[in-house]
């Protein structure tokens, strides 16, 4: 499901969206067991901002994929990235708990300041 964006109204200011996306789910790709996970997008947009039921979509074609957690977090910020081009963007995936462990991804991109 490709990402859409829409003109940012303030693109003179610098601000931060964070969105949340409470239920994220892949699937492992070594056990075939489902991952749940939290993905928060913190960004400080440019010229265009991510629209929110693209992203929905986006995120929710995850579900069947068999993916590993610091994979899914990097493309996910890569695909971002690509799609607005923000100025700063972090992107971290907080997955549950699965035989003890749970764990945190936190893939980061900061655009090049121009010379």
């Amino acid at each position: 499901m490709p990402l859409e964006t829409f003109p940012n109204q303030f693109p003179d200011r610098e601000y931060e969206i964070e969105i949340v996306c409470p239920e994220f789910t892949a699937v492992c790709p070594k056990t075939g067991q489902p991952d749940f996970g939290t993905i928060t997008i913190q960004y400080v947009p440019d010229r265009t901002c991510v629209e929110l039921k693209s992203l929905k979509l986006y995120l929710q074609d995850y579900r069947d994929r068999g993916i590993y957690y610091e994979h899914s977090i990097n493309v996910i910020l890569d695909d971002l990235v690509s799609a607005c081009r923000p100025r700063r963007m972090v992107v971290v995936g907080q997955f549950t708990p699965r035989g003890g462990i749970s764990s945190r991804i936190t893939a980061r991109f900061q655009a090049e300041s121009p010379l």
